[in-house]
């Protein structure tokens, strides 16, 4: 293989909000400062129109930055840096399972037949939060990759102009003042091309390149993405499309939630869905865990055909009657 990539992981792709925590990561910040999180996300629903009627336009999904910013600008977040929101991650609640289903689908694939082949199981986040606060979160250390929103805290200046210089009420701490990296729910499916084409390991893969599928380090077929419902049908739609594998889930009791991932299936957009518990036993959990081991079989199986092919049948005894 051109880039030395064995295909032998499965990536199991997690949405975070109404995913992994009952609810937004940005809720510790507004409980932090004391700040009506309704009355924030108000604001926030408003900006569109608010710039559109003055020829801008601005994208929905990711505007909700640009407004953090302006609020720390204005005090009603004052401090807010990239330390304090990953303090604040360390505050998320998650759901029943999380994070035990991590080690529990790496565990799955830990026969003696799969580890012939190094089959492994990597966890990976794409999420339109705060990628900060999700590497300050008990699941940080149970991924191997987290693609988020990040924020500047020091912008390079220019060497065209005058040097920069902090006002005198700035001289506390460093404070959140650039967004450095916005995803929203279409950039997500770049960051299934780069853990797709093995970007994520070798940076000096491009993810524009055009790699072939035999060379790609995780084939679609190795994927299995969960998420919680419609903002993330450019995902599903691209997995779906390539044999990749969808889940979703909705908060247990929830019926509008229920009924939102119900229509997912019938339209085609998800394989199954479940309530959002990941205990052991639970039908999510033995669902996502049959098909990462029917992930790993088919990677078994493949192995051992690639082995067969190339292995030349041993002489044998001359027949001479």
């Amino acid at each position: 293989m051109a880039y030395g990539f064995e295909q032998n992981i499965i990536a199991v792709i997690w949405d975070f909000d109404k995913t992994l925590v009952d609810g937004y990561m940005q809720d510790p910040i507004f409980a932090r400062y004391g700040v009506d999180r309704r009355k924030f996300w108000q604001e926030v629903n408003g900006l569109c129109a608010i710039y559109d009627r003055k020829g801008i336009r601005a994208n929905p999904e990711t505007i909700y930055l640009n407004h953090f910013l302006t609020c720390v600008k204005q005090q009603v977040f004052p401090g807010l840096n990239n330390a304090v929101l990953r303090e604040l991650g360390a505050e998320l609640q998650y759901y029943p399972g999380i994070p035990a289903v991590f080690q529990r689908l790496r565990d799955a694939v830990k026969t003696e037949a799969y580890q012939l082949f190094n089959i492994a199981v990597e966890h990976y986040i794409i999420s339109t939060g705060l990628a900060e606060m999700i590497r300050g979160s008990a699941v940080a250390d149970q991924v191997k990759g987290i693609w988020g929103c990040e924020f500047i805290e020091e912008p390079v200046p220019s060497k065209l102009g005058q040097p920069l210089s902090r006002d005198a009420s700035e001289s506390g701490p460093k404070t959140i003042e650039q967004v450095g990296y916005a995803i929203d729910n279409t950039s997500k499916t770049r960051a299934i091309f780069e853990i797709n084409k093995g970007v994520n390991v070798n940076p000096d893969i491009d993810v524009n390149s055009r790699i072939a599928p035999e060379n790609r380090r995780v084939p679609w077929q190795q994927m299995l993405y969960i998420a919680d419902g419609p903002s993330d049908v450019p995902v599903f739609s691209l997995l779906q499309q390539n044999g990749g594998r969808t889940f979703a889930v909705y908060p247990s009791g929830d019926e509008q939630a229920f009924r939102q991932v119900d229509n997912l299936r019938a339209d085609g957009r998800v394989h199954m869905y479940g309530e959002a518990d990941y205990s052991a036993d639970t039908m999510t959990h033995m669902w996502l865990r049959d098909h990462v081991r029917q992930m790993a079989e088919q990677i078994y199986r493949r192995k051992q055909e690639q082995i067969r092919s190339q292995v030349s049948q041993p002489p044998g005894h001359l027949d001479h009657t």
